[in-house]
């Protein structure tokens, strides 16, 4: 079971947002994700608890940020129901999506877990609902996922293989590298790992 810490900034001016403790794991139904965020103060900032199917589709998503509150599923498309601070309104929502995505690290490993992308396999489209910080609004974005390379790296735990994965923003053209060993994320834009206690998760 991976334990570690994600540090969060911004892509573009590389501000820190946040730091991520994560710790993620294969279980009986598929895969399952959870973190608290604490401010680079240290105060508390949020929590994400996501779990997968076998498919890589999500089970459960409940995902805390600034007192709002977001919970989905994997329903026609994809659904989800968002609550204010106040807890007085919420509202569901629905598209036709494939998955969530947002700022955590889980939502990459999530992505790669439902194409199941190969090296020699040409880039696949999906369609995905970000949340975005700071108060968890949906939007729907379209992004193309090629999985460029797959490397072995000698370790003092045996191999270990890092995938390079190229993210294209459909609507931009905007094009960002992502690297991935099992499910942590070793490099993406606006992330960082600082600290993993346990090697990643080896996906059969």
């Amino acid at each position: 079971m991976p334990r570690g810490r994600y540090s969060l900034h911004d892509p573009h001016d590389h501000t820190p947002l946040a730091e991520e403790h994560f710790q993620c794991a294969p279980g009986p139904s598929g895969w399952r994700y959870v973190s608290q965020l604490t401010t680079p103060t240290g105060d508390h900032h949020g929590s994400v608890d996501l779990t997968l199917d076998e498919l890589g589709r999500p089970l459960r998503l409940e995902l805390h940020a600034a007192d709002w509150q977001v919970r989905g599923a994997a329903l026609d498309g994809v659904t989800w129901v968002r609550t204010d601070p106040t807890g007085v309104h919420a509202t569901e929502g629905n598209a036709r999506a494939h998955a969530f995505t947002g700022t955590s690290p889980a939502f990459i490993v999530a992505v790669t877990r439902l194409l199941r992308l190969t090296p020699s396999a040409s880039a696949t489209r999906v369609r995905l609902v970000a949340l975005t910080d700071p108060v968890l609004a949906p939007r729907t974005v379209d992004q193309s996922w090629a999985l460029l390379n797959r490397e072995a790296h000698a370790t003092d735990n045996g191999p270990l293989v890092v995938d390079e994965y190229q993210v294209t923003a459909l609507d931009t053209g905007e094009q960002h590298p992502v690297h991935i060993a099992g499910d942590v994320v070793l490099a993406a834009p606006g992330v960082e790992l600082e600290d993993l206690e346990t090697p990643p998760s080896v996906f059969p």
